[in-house]
Formats: structure tokens, sequence, C-alpha cells
């Protein structure tokens, strides 16, 4: 069995709306990614996904249960210590707009999250920035987030994130918003790095499809629990739970599989 990278087990989180009512976001969830693996948390929204992943960054403290990075519990360290296991887990987010500083170009950006400025910084800042398809990276540093396209800033999110040679990306719907040309690109971006590096993804997703293409096993997450796990192919294959079958209900069918469906249907009747 391999060692898990990183580990959450039995996390609980709620969330006061008011005086007297609370919202259980997440409850009592574990969940495991192994070294090199990917796995894709799906549920609609408001499931708690995104919460658990700001739990398992190590951005959001829960109330009750561990989170190990690496054998390490993150909430029982100090936060020098924090910061370095940090290094190993990186984060992705869905707005790229939001998660960079427009005042800072791609350089500023690359270098701070390399830790250092000097000639080598600024030749690992253009590598990095060639390695996500923003090619030749020497003419993308000294560009601001506003002059770059929405694919392009994506790809700028992935490149920081890669800077300190991270072992595992959390990718928090790193696809939504993005039109379909785009989602395509940085989808294969995240697969390509995958076998380059070997790094492991938990890749959080509403979108099944996605979950299918990229992920070796899927968590399905509702109302805040975990109700379903294992490798995708079983899971979306053959589903266990009712939820689980409708979230792929609602998987739009490609036109090749609309037609097999009708030339099925017309055959039993």
């Amino acid at each position: 069995m391999t060692a898990s990278l990183l580990e959450i087990a039995d996390v609980s989180k709620t969330f006061k709306r008011t005086r007297t009512e609370e919202v259980r976001a997440v409850r009592g969830v574990s969940l495991s990614v192994a070294a090199g693996e990917t796995v894709a948390l799906v549920g609609e929204s408001g499931s708690g996904k995104s919460t658990l992943g700001r739990i398992a960054l190590g951005l959001l403290r829960p109330d009750s249960g561990r989170v190990l990075l690496d054998g390490q519990s993150l909430y029982e360290l100090g936060s020098r210590e924090l910061r370095r296991a940090r290094t190993c887990m990186q984060p992705v987010f869905q707005d790229a707009a939001a998660a960079l500083n427009p005042r800072k170009t791609a350089r500023d950006h690359l270098l701070q999250a390399l830790g250092a400025r000097d000639a080598a910084a600024v030749r690992r800042a253009v590598e990095l920035l060639d390695s996500v398809g923003l090619q030749p990276g020497s003419e993308y540093l000294p560009r601001f987030p506003h002059e770059l396209s929405g694919g392009q800033r994506q790809r700028l999110t992935v490149a920081r994130a890669l800077a300190p040679r991270p072992r595992l990306i959390i990718a928090d719907e790193p696809l939504s918003g993005a039109d379909v040309s785009i989602r395509g690109q940085i989808l294969n971006l995240l697969l390509d790095i995958k076998r380059a590096s070997g790094i492991a993804y938990l890749l959080i997703t509403h979108d099944i499809s996605v979950a299918r293409a990229f992920s070796d096993r899927v968590a399905v997450m509702m109302r805040g629990e975990i109700v379903e796990t294992g490798p995708v192919g079983e899971v979306l294959t053959s589903p266990r739970h009712d939820y689980t079958r409708r979230l792929l209900a609602a998987v739009p069918a490609l036109p090749s599989q609309r037609a097999a469906a009708e030339v099925a249907a017309r055959a039993d009747r």
C-alpha cells in the first residue's frame, strides 16, 4: 500500500451564519492522496469541496480532525515549519485574475514564489513560463495580469504553483468559467505536467467529465460528506450511491453517445 502524501482524517468544519444558525460545511470527512496520484473531489456547488480544499492547504483550521502532509500534522506545526511544509503543496484557484496581484508583473509573481531575485531565479522564471506554454517566456516576464488573456493568466498561476517544485497541487475548479478551447488547453497542460514530473493532484471540480478524463480515483461529496469513493472507472461506470448516479445523469451526452442510446432504445422495442 502506497503511503499517503496527503491524509485528511475525520475533518469537520462548521460556520456560523447568524448567532443562532450554523452551517456544517464539512462533516467527518476522510480522504487521502498518494504520491503521484490524482484524486478528483466532485460534487455540486455548496457541497463543501472548496472548504475541504482550504483545510487541506492549511488556510482554514478545522473544528476537529487532522490533516497530515507526509505524516506531519499541519495544525501542530509552528508558523515557520508550516511555511516550509506548504512549499511541497501548492494551490491553483478558480479565478486566476483574483489570484494575481494586478500591480505585479509575471516576473514579480514568479520571483516571489521562487524566493530569490538573482539571475538564476530569472532564468528559472523563464523556464517555468516556457513549461506552461507561455513562450518565449522572456517576452511574458514584463507583462501584467491585465495584459494576458484568461487562459494565459491561468497558465501563469500554474507556473507560480510549480515554482517551489511541489509534490502536490490542490486545484480548485481550475477550468471553471473558461471557454471550451481554454479548458482543453489547461487540462492538457496539467496532464503533461503530471507525466513529466509525477506530481500529485487533488482536483476539486463539479464537472464529472473532467474527473473522468483526469483522475485515478474519485471522491463524491454531498452536503459536507463523502458518500462514495473509489477508482474513477469503477465509480463512474457502476456508481453505488444515488447522488453519484444523479450527477452522472446530469452530464450532457455527446452526439455519438445519444445516437448509440437511441439505437439501443429502438432495439429494445
